[in-house]
This record gives structure tokens, sequence and C-alpha cells, in this order.
């Protein structure tokens, strides 16, 4: 396997990829064409070499990937939009775009965003560490204490994805989810990027953000180990100061393990594997379609084989001719 550093996200009924500076969000819609939109994208981490650093790195990527993948979801939105019956807008719906007028669309998703990252710092940070000082009369503050925040924590992040695959449209983003893993693995084993090819490649790939998210917790596990303060207040705050320096070692992991074909480093990777079971799901012919037109519109896959599989360049050149 040969690393492409292409990523994406799934979105509803479709997939963004990005590669570099440019991303592309394929869709399918309800008449069963694709639309697709692909745009020059400038992150935050782009904008200054100091975010660009080894372990700073990680939480402006992060960063960059909540705006991208909030925009992707957005324009996948906005393909379904027309075909809903169009309502008489309330008064606050007016009140808010005389107020706003263009911007409106912008503030909301600012809004969202930020509403969606203090929820989740209080559920998957806070709780645990709230929850866990409440038997602190019976643990201590040592080792076992911290040990139980972890798995705690651990219980709310793998129940939570656990619960959510529950519904239809979170089923059908995971089988999106497969569809982009896919993908992304036909053309790092040297595969030409076919319907036929996608569908038998791997499900499974190192870097996704689902084994980040599971590195996170581990990474936090280790950490607060150590950061064990008596107090409740310093601990938590200690827990919300932390998450950067977490994100950005966990980043680093999954930038080695994406690179890497090391067997120690592909044994660490194993849970963050195991764990996407529960977040990829064997997508249809269709939505593997959807992922290589989200691909294509950026990412020349036919010249990243010919130079990083030449071996094989014959055979693709004879299967995509």
């Amino acid at each position: 396997m040969k690393s492409s550093g292409i990523g994406g996200q799934a979105v509803m009924e479709g997939i963004m990829m990005r590669n570099g500076g440019e991303y592309s969000v394929a869709v399918r819609k309800s008449n069963g064409e694709i639309a697709i939109k692909k745009e020059s994208w400038t992150g935050i981490s782009n904008k200054c070499s100091f975010f660009r650093l080894p372990f700073i790195r990680g939480t402006f990527n992060m960063i960059d990937s909540l705006v991208l993948g909030m925009k992707s979801l957005t324009f996948s939105a906005d393909q379904f939009a027309d075909e809903e019956e169009e309502e008489e807008p309330g008064r606050f719906e007016q009140w808010l775009e005389k107020k706003f007028g263009d911007r409106l669309e912008k503030i909301i998703m600012d809004v969202t965003m930020a509403v969606s990252i203090v929820l989740a710092v209080l559920i998957f940070m806070v709780l645990p560490t709230v929850v866990s000082n409440l038997l602190k009369r019976f643990l201590g503050n040592g080792f076992w204490l911290a040990l139980f925040e972890g798995l705690f924590r651990m219980v709310i992040f793998i129940s939570y994805i656990s619960l959510v695959s529950l519904m239809k449209e979170i089923r059908r983003t995971y089988m999106y989810h497969g569809a982009e893993h896919k993908c992304i693995n036909c053309i790092e084993h040297g595969l030409p990027l076919t319907v036929e090819n996608v569908m038998k490649s791997s499900k499974e790939h190192k870097r996704c953000g689902t084994s980040f998210l599971l590195t996170v917790m581990v990474i936090s596990i280790l950490l607060f180990l150590v950061v064990r303060p008596e107090n409740i207040w310093i601990k938590i705050l200690s827990r919300i100061i932390l998450i950067p320096v977490i994100a950005g070692i966990s980043y680093e992991f999954l930038r080695l393990a994406g690179n890497s074909d090391n067997k120690f480093v592909n044994l660490l990777s194993k849970p963050g594997l195991m764990l996407q079971g529960l977040t990829t799901r064997e997508p249809d012919a269709e939505m593997a379609e959807v992922a290589i037109r989200a691909v294509e519109a950026v990412f020349d896959w036919k010249s990243y084989l010919r130079e990083n599989f030449p071996e094989s360049s014959g055979e693709n050149r004879a299967e995509t001719a």
C-alpha cells in the first residue's frame, strides 16, 4: 500500500474528497443524477507555517476538517431542499433574512459548528470527569479513578456511535463512508478505479476519522493517568486545556499509521480498524460510482498508478484505455 494523500468524508447521499488545496463533493440526487461541486480550499493550517509544525498541526487540521465537513454537508443538503414543499417562512426566519441577508447561511453554519464542539466537549470530556469524581471516595484520586474516567469516556463514545447507527439516514451515510474508504484503498493498492475494483476493496482504512477519535480516547486515558489534580474544577479545566495536546499526538500517530506498513504500527492500528466496523457499511455499486466521481474531480489516479505502481502500469493502461 502506498499513501495517496487524499481523504474524504461521507455526506448526505454522497461523498466529499479532498486532495491538497482542492475538494469535491459528489451527491446522488433523487432523480439519479450525480451533482458535483469542486472548489479550492485554504484552511487555517495553510495560513501560518507554525500551524503546520508536528504536534501543532493536528489541532488546526481538525478545525479545518470540521469547517470543510460542514460546508460539504450543507451542499449535500441543498441538493434535496428544492424537492421539499416550500413553506412560508415564519416571522423569526423573515427577521433573520432581513437582518443578515446573504451572510445568514454562514452564520447558521458557524453557530451550528460552535454548538456541536461545545456539546462534544461537555459530553466526552467534562461528563466522564464529573461522574468519576462522584466515585472519588471509593477509588481515591489515583490510578484507578483516572482509569475509570477514561474507560467511562470510551463507553460513552462507543455507545454514541452504536446508537446513531440505528437511524436509517445514518446507516446510509455509513455505507457512503464505506465507499469512500474502498475508493482510497483501491487506488493505494494499485488497482484501476472502477466500480468492480472499488467494491472488492476493503472498507477499513488506517487514516479514518473514526480511528483518529479512538486514538484521542486512548491518548487521553494515558495522559490523564499522569495529570490528576485534586480539585474538580482544576481537573475539568485541565481536560479542556489538554485537548489540543491530545489531538496533536493523535494526529501524528494517524499520519504515521497511514504512511507505514510497519508490523508494530499496524498492530496499534487494529483497534481503530475494528471500530470502523460500526461506522462503515458495505456500499452498493451506485454509491461506489458516486465515490469514484468525487475522487476523479480532484485526483488524477491514473498518473498516481503509473508513478507508484510501474510494475503494473501496462495492465493499468490496458484496463483504463
